[in-house]
């Protein structure tokens, strides 16, 4: 464990002896290399192993880190056809390990950071697209009524209130001016489209947050929904789009890629599938949404950096996360003026 996530082992030994079914210590910890936002730690014991997502130590902002929201979604889905681990147990209880934090299954697999997916051959890439681009469709296809989830967060008007709070979010973590932001900040509320929709939204939809079955070319668990909520689809989608307007600098981009010789389908072939399994006819405002996309992220980005300066950063990488902030703002301004030209 990184030394500003240590806490005391014993204390969670206890803790899940008495709230996780089936559990027997001794307990192992270790502490996985990635979880920007919530440090995330692989534990064995009694020959089983668990996943435990906490909030990160010190200050943090307003509406981040909600371990909690991500229990809640995490057992709801459970019930449903997306796949998700089994959760255990949620600890509110910040005495136990310092924060707050939440135990699930780990579920063996392969997690694939690069969208090129280069471990793999062009057919298998084909079938992670599509196995990819199915499993947001089933997600947004969820009565999220049913599940009880209808407080999870508020129906309609997805994209004004979303600007709104991670200009907010944006503001409180500034470590700079970025010009693209501002004009971004003030651009993306005067161009929200009229068309509305609510589905579940995961929120940070993209091969990172996969679990690839160890052997088959296909989706068994669905990860990191922090960011989860009661949202617009296409926002999952076009998040999940990102990579293709993107240049393989800025978070392993697809653009100027040879897609077909990498097995991977193009954008208007993975924006199709989606549309067909959602039942969809059409989409309008794509670049819209691929800017706010964007700009979501870039807010989330410079989010980072502010931790990395405060020193409460969750990942060794997140310096050069951070950093990406800037640049990701660029290419949503490119989006807007591709936008202005057609």
């Amino acid at each position: 464990m990184r030394e500003a996530h240590r806490f005391d082992r014993g204390a969670l030994e206890h803790y899940m002896a008495q709230h996780v079914e089936g559990f027997a210590g001794p307990l192992v910890v270790r502490q996985f290399e990635g979880g920007q936002s919530n440090p995330t730690y692989h534990l064995a014991a009694g020959g089983r192993e668990y996943v435990l997502r906490r909030k990160p130590p010190g200050k943090l902002l307003p509406s981040a880190h909600l371990v909690e929201r991500e229990y809640r979604i995490i057992t709801a889905l459970g019930r449903t056809d997306v796949p998700v681990p089994r959760a255990y147990a949620l600890c509110e209880d910040a005495s136990v390990i310092g924060t707050a934090f939440y135990v699930m299954d780990f579920v063996p697999g392969r997690v694939m950071r690069d969208p090129r997916l280069p471990e793999l051959k062009p057919s298998e890439r084909r079938a992670v697209y599509t196995d990819m681009v199915d499993v947001l469709s089933r997600l947004h296809r969820v009565d999220w009524r049913a599940l009880g989830l209808e407080d999870f967060g508020r129906p309609g008007n997805y994209f004004a209130r979303q600007i709104h709070r991670w200009t907010e979010q944006y503001r409180a973590s500034e470590t700079e001016t970025i010009p693209a932001m501002e004009r971004l900040i003030a651009w993306l509320p005067e161009h929200i489209p009229g068309e509305d929709q609510t589905t579940i939204a995961h929120g940070d939809y993209r091969p990172a947050n996969l679990i690839i079955d160890p052997a088959e070319p296909r989706v068994v668990a669905v990860l990191d929904w922090e960011l989860s909520t009661l949202g617009h689809p296409l926002a999952d989608l076009a998040y999940n789009c990102m990579p293709y307007r993107l240049p393989a600098a800025l978070f392993e981009g697809l653009a100027g890629t040879d897609l077909p010789a990498l097995g991977i389908p193009s954008e208007e072939e993975y924006v199709a599938a989606y549309c067909r399994r959602a039942g969809r006819s059409r989409i309008g405002d794509w670049d819209f949404c691929l800017a706010f996309a964007m700009f979501r992220l870039a807010a989330i980005l410079q989010g980072i950096m502010g931790r990395v300066l405060a020193g409460t950063a969750a990942a060794a990488d997140a310096r050069a996360r951070g950093a990406m902030a800037r640049p990701l703002a660029d290419a949503a301004l490119a989006v807007i003026a591709s936008r202005a030209a057609n």
